[in-house]
């Protein structure tokens, strides 16, 4: 990771495309990473389509925008693929991480899918599936480790709801597919 690493994660308002976004930075800082995670505002209303992004890289990051050229895409919820174009500024070689039944394949680019709604649905007994691609991105891509991810869902979680995205993003490492 010689330069700024940009990942870009859609969502859908109220399934924590920004709490992912935090959740890495954290992680990657915990790894020794520089790291950052930006929110993306506007008038969002639950289930509308939303972005969060997150930067990681060995030094000091000074950039403070949205990812337009993104090296990673999360896609929380397939749905979206419908509806726009997730590969948009997607450099080239750039990863895809879906959330997903079986394979996905976005034209040129490298894609990894993960069933996190089955997941999350045995595990957490609820559709939320941001912490489970968080498993499956350091899967992907080991730009976090599992054992910094399961620290920073420690510190931001605790009892049950904490033991149970443990579960569950160790799961996802498990079963992410390319």
């Amino acid at each position: 990771m010689d330069k700024i690493t940009e990942i870009r994660i859609h969502g859908r308002g109220g399934q924590g495309a920004v709490t992912t976004a935090e959740l890495m930075a954290v992680a990657a800082f915990k790894d020794g990473k520089f790291s950052q995670a930006v929110p993306k505002f506007g008038p969002e209303r639950r289930g509308s389509p939303v972005e969060a992004y997150c930067r990681l890289a060995k030094e000091f990051i000074t950039l403070r925008t949205q990812v337009y050229e993104p090296d990673y895409v999360i896609v929380l919820d397939e749905s979206l693929t419908h509806s726009l174009d997730v590969t948009t500024g997607l450099r080239k070689g750039g990863v895809i991480l879906i959330n997903a039944e079986g394979k996905k394949g976005f034209g040129t680019f490298p894609t990894y899918t993960v069933d996190a709604n089955k997941i999350a649905m045995e595990i957490l007994g609820r559709p939320i599936v941001n912490t489970i691609m968080l498993g499956a991105f350091a899967k992907a891509t080991k730009l976090v480790t599992l054992e910094s991810l399961v620290e920073a869902i420690g510190e931001r979680f605790s009892g049950p709801v904490k033991e149970k995205n443990i579960l569950a993003i160790k799961r996802a490492y498990e079963e992410t597919k390319a």
